[in-house]
């Protein structure tokens, strides 16, 4: 029996997910990644046995690269709840939920802030300090991203969670070049953000839709890299009026 907390339908947030060189990413923008941070954050905090949280559809998207379908996303406290193959394929089985949820849930983060606020940015620390290490906890249950029965699941400790969080909700304050990165469980997982990521998921619906639409048959990771480069000539080419009307 799990309790499962999502999103509101109203919540301006979306999210995709994708495997590529290995790793499992979770896609979003700046204000995805301030609500990512404060989900693990206030998930540190749980102490109901079977608690989880679930981001499904709507604020689920196509990836930004090749849109393809994202996957439904589960943070799980893994010193609360164990999450298998089995109950994951259930609740896939179950998605989009469509029961009225048994209430609402006030998810408190006071503590983040603060935390977030010492830390010290990376153009700002003393010559010489060295980069943290990728999180390697001891004792507790190690961290793991991985998709199981068709949902993309993260699974940490608290203490796990809380040292995640804050990273994760500053994604974007030091973007290069509209992106920006944070690793979740080095080094299988990544969060990793686009200051225009909602245009690169239109762009990539819109290349799927015309290479389709050209009579173009390839499949499979060949068709994906033709929507990856299609996609990058659909930003391209909504761009152009933009800078003609700048001359």
């Amino acid at each position: 029996m799990f309790t499962v907390i999502t999103l509101r339908p109203d919540t301006d947030c979306r999210f995709s997910t994708n495997f590529y060189h290995g790793t499992w990413h979770i896609l979003g923008d700046w204000r995805g990644a301030r609500l990512l941070g404060r989900l693990l954050w206030g998930l540190a905090y749980q102490r109901r046995p079977g608690t989880l949280v679930l981001i499904d559809r709507p604020h689920i998207d196509p990836n930004p690269f090749d849109g393809r379908p994202g996957d439904p996303i589960v943070l799980v406290p893994s010193d609360l709840t164990a999450l298998s193959g089995g109950a994951a394929r259930a609740l896939r089985r179950q998605l989009p939920l469509r029961t009225a949820p048994e209430g609402t849930v006030r998810w408190q983060t006071h503590g983040l802030d603060p935390v977030v606020a010492q830390r010290i940015p990376w153009d700002e620390r003393p010559p010489g300090l060295p980069r943290p290490l990728p999180v390697i906890p001891t004792g507790a249950p190690r961290p793991r991203i991985d998709r199981v029965g068709g949902l993309l699941m993260f699974a940490a400790s608290a203490p796990d969670l809380r040292d995640y969080a804050p990273g994760v909700h500053e994604l974007g304050c030091h973007a290069h070049r509209g992106m920006d990165y944070t690793e979740l469980e080095y080094p299988d997982g990544e969060v990793q953000v686009f200051n225009d990521y909602r245009h690169r998921v239109s762009a990539a619906r819109a290349a799927r839709r015309e290479l389709r639409a050209e009579g173009v048959t390839t499949h499979g990771q060949d068709f994906d890299e033709l929507v990856w480069d299609r996609g990058t000539d659909v930003r391209r080419r909504a761009l152009r009026p933009i800078a003609a009307a700048r001359a």
